[in-house]
């Protein structure tokens, strides 16, 4: 076994206490640098993600028409609005977000909104409507049936995911 120098040693001694003084030193800037570096990463995720999102809305623009109810057959164009033994049933469907999103209604009959789920597993499964008290979890595959009581024309019905992020409305005239 070698021994150092008692110079050497002093001079080592000197050097790791310098590199450790460096590194300190530097670890600080180090970690602000991997927290901008990981700021940035989560910003551009989240701009990704939001462009991602308002593709797929612009690709289901289609389905999110407003729909009316003709007197004629009971039936507006989009098909969600029907009357069926003098009640008026709305179906919306929940799977990403509500469609259609606004639906024009009669005012003065009792109303059924008919939500339909096929594999919904987000968070529009998680219902609320307040002007009615309604708050439920959809099933995943299947219909649910909310009565609604005869709305006064003008009344506008709302309902929301339990995230806030998508809505419908159905408008009483």
């Amino acid at each position: 076994m070698h021994s150092l120098p008692p110079e050497s040693f002093h001079r080592f001694l000197i050097f790791e206490q310098q590199m450790s003084t460096i590194i300190h030193k530097h670890a600080h800037t180090m970690n602000t640098k991997i927290f901008i570096l990981a700021g940035i990463a989560i910003t551009l995720l989240g701009v990704v993600i939001f462009t991602i999102s308002n593709r797929e809305d612009s690709a289901q623009k289609s389905d999110n028409q407003t729909s009316t109810t003709t007197d004629s057959s009971n039936k507006n164009p989009l098909g969600n609005v029907n009357i069926v033994d003098g009640k008026q049933i709305i179906t919306i469907t929940a799977k990403g977000g509500y469609s259609p999103k606004t639906t024009v209604a009669k005012a003065n009959i009792p109303t059924v909104i008919r939500m339909e789920t096929r594999s919904t597993f987000d968070c529009s499964s998680a219902l609320t409507i307040p002007a009615v008290g309604y708050r439920g979890n959809l099933p995943p595959s299947g219909e649910t049936d909310i009565d609604i009581p005869a709305q006064t024309p003008g009344t506008k019905i709302n309902g929301i995911c339990s995230m806030g992020m998508y809505r419908f409305t159905v408008n009483f005239e």
